[in-house]
């Protein structure tokens, strides 16, 4: 009677629906590993050996309160082989030793006090507007103050983007993640930035994908004056994927890679601080709460509730159930592992991957609540109304 009742329960209509949502959440899983494979990588290898480049490269970093990193990020950049650097700091009023870290490093690198923020403008935007026009050279490399660059990172960067033939050109460092939850975390963000900016594309002529990493960014400097520089998104806490997005819409070529060899990063110390980031990019370039709605429900959809399948196969008896959950189990987890050791993880931390969604699903409900309730985003110590859509 149990038997039958239990066989009852699962008609054929059923099991096709699930069998072909198991294909789809597969697909979904494949993309990242596929993006992933799709990315260039690029090296310092084909560099010359002699000769400094004829462009001249200003390095511009907004700092605000950034005592930890920034000392040993100038010394990386003062370390820079065959191009002609000048190095920019501009200092936001920081309320720890961020200005003496920098002064110890004249007259090579020059401090320049940011002017006080003006109403709709992101601290950040404003800090590096004031640092580009402050400068001279024929390209602006934009950095953050956290990144490390090895000595022949900028004129890899410079010669890649003289090459290709790129208004603007960008590269995603390797991210160190040395605390539990920044090993469990940052691989899944990683995935979620490759699908939703589907970030290869980007190198496509035809392309119509828009991305840049806020973290290093090289832009010829007559294409960044033409398009309006960060005056033009002056109210975006994304300046990097707007200011992409700008380059597109005017048919300025776009370059991304991957860049494990050239830069290393720490993108965030605690969880605090790593929540109010993912926040910041969740909130994109966008104020509708129609995206982080649609794409909490993705996350339930293709990362936790394939996991029901399983433990619902044995409650029915099921056993195509019991093959599709097994399936999508393996898929998942193993997936998962292999992104996490490649991202430079153990694989362990990748099997905890549902910890990560729920992270994620926790920030996007944030999110969500701000909005409605008129709330706030908070970054490097400055808080910042959501407002309404201003997207280019």
């Amino acid at each position: 009677m149990r038997a039958r009742l239990r066989g009852a329960m699962v008609s054929p209509a059923l099991v096709l629906i699930l069998e072909i949502g198991t294909v789809v959440v597969l697909l979904v899983q494949g993309l990242a590993l596929w993006l992933a494979w799709e990315m260039p990588r690029l090296d310092p290898s084909s560099v010359p050996t002699g000769g400094e480049a004829s462009s001249r490269v200003s390095v511009v970093i907004a700092a605000r309160d950034e005592e930890t990193d920034l000392a040993a990020t100038l010394d990386s950049v003062l370390a820079q082989r065959l191009v002609d650097l000048e190095v920019v700091v501009v200092e936001g009023g920081s309320r720890d030793r961020t200005r003496a870290v920098i002064e110890a490093r004249a007259p090579r690198v020059r401090c320049l006090e940011e002017p006080p923020l003006p109403h709709g403008w992101i601290g950040k935007n404003w800090a590096c507007w004031n640092g580009a026009r402050s400068t001279g050279g024929d390209w602006l490399l934009f950095l953050d103050a956290d990144v490390r660059l090895t000595p022949l990172a900028v004129r890899t960067t410079l010669d890649w983007a003289q090459d290709e033939g790129a208004a603007l050109a960008s590269i995603a460092p390797r991210v160190e993640m040395a605390g539990f939850w920044e090993r469990v975390v940052l691989p899944f963000y990683m995935q979620m930035v490759l699908m939703s900016y589907r970030a290869p594309h980007v190198n496509r002529p035809r392309s119509r994908t828009a991305i840049a990493n806020g973290q290093y960014w090289l832009v010829r400097r007559r294409d960044y004056e033409d398009l309006g520089g960060h005056a033009a998104v002056r109210s975006y806490l994304l300046e990097d994927i707007a200011i992409a997005q700008r380059f597109r819409a005017a048919g300025r070529p776009i370059r991304f890679a991957w860049a494990p060899g050239l830069a290393t990063t720490r993108m965030y110390r605690d969880r605090h601080e790593m929540f109010e980031g993912i926040l910041r990019s969740l909130h994109g370039t966008r104020t509708s709460s129609l995206r982080p709605a649609v794409f909490l429900a993705g996350l339930v959809a293709f990362f936790w509730l394939p996991l029901s399948l399983l433990p619902a196969a044995a409650i029915l008896g099921s056993d195509p159930l019991l093959v599709a959950g097994t399936v999508v189990a393996l898929a998942l987890f193993g997936k998962h592992a292999v992104f996490a050791r490649a991202v430079g993880v153990p694989p362990t931390y990748g099997l905890l991957f549902p910890l990560a969604v729920g992270f994620y699903l926790v920030a996007l409900s944030t999110l969500l609540a701000r909005r409605v309730r008129g709330g706030a985003l908070t970054w490097k110590g400055r808080s910042y109304l959501i407002g309404e859509d201003r997207s280019p």
